[in-house]
């Protein structure tokens, strides 16, 4: 975090950190009906593979449904403001993948809609 960062209160913290920790969960991961709620109307990502990703790519088939194996809690994790209702959370992943742990540097950007945390944007870069 820079110096001029607004620091979250505790319970938005807790809040966005389960918000972001729900997208490594195959329970919640894999819940349409949530991840609706989740991503919002103008998300995309910025894949780990390079590849961009639009909204409808993040929701899935109920025969889809697979473990992720990510570690939790998420590594590095650390959420500032960037405005009152929007804020930015950066942490590492790691995901075991046929027996292989994958690293990624990750960012998301979290938005208050009508009152409702949504996820905007995402990126996950190799390292």
């Amino acid at each position: 975090m820079h110096e001029a960062d607004k620091d979250l209160s505790d319970a938005l913290f807790d809040e966005i950190r389960t918000l972001e920790e729900s997208l490594w969960q195959a329970t919640s991961r894999f819940d349409n009906a949530l991840m609706d709620q989740v991503f919002a109307q103008d998300f995309f990502e910025f894949g780990r593979s390079g590849r961009t990703y639009a909204r409808h790519e993040m929701l899935f088939e109920p025969t889809d449904f697979q473990e992720i194996a990510a570690k939790m809690p998420l590594p590095e994790f650390r959420a500032r403001h960037i405005t009152d209702d929007v804020v930015q959370t950066t942490y590492v992943s790691e995901v075991v993948y046929d027996g292989c742990t994958q690293r990624g540097n990750r960012s998301s950007i979290w938005s208050r809609i009508d009152g409702v945390w949504r996820l905007r944007f995402h990126q996950g870069t190799p390292c």
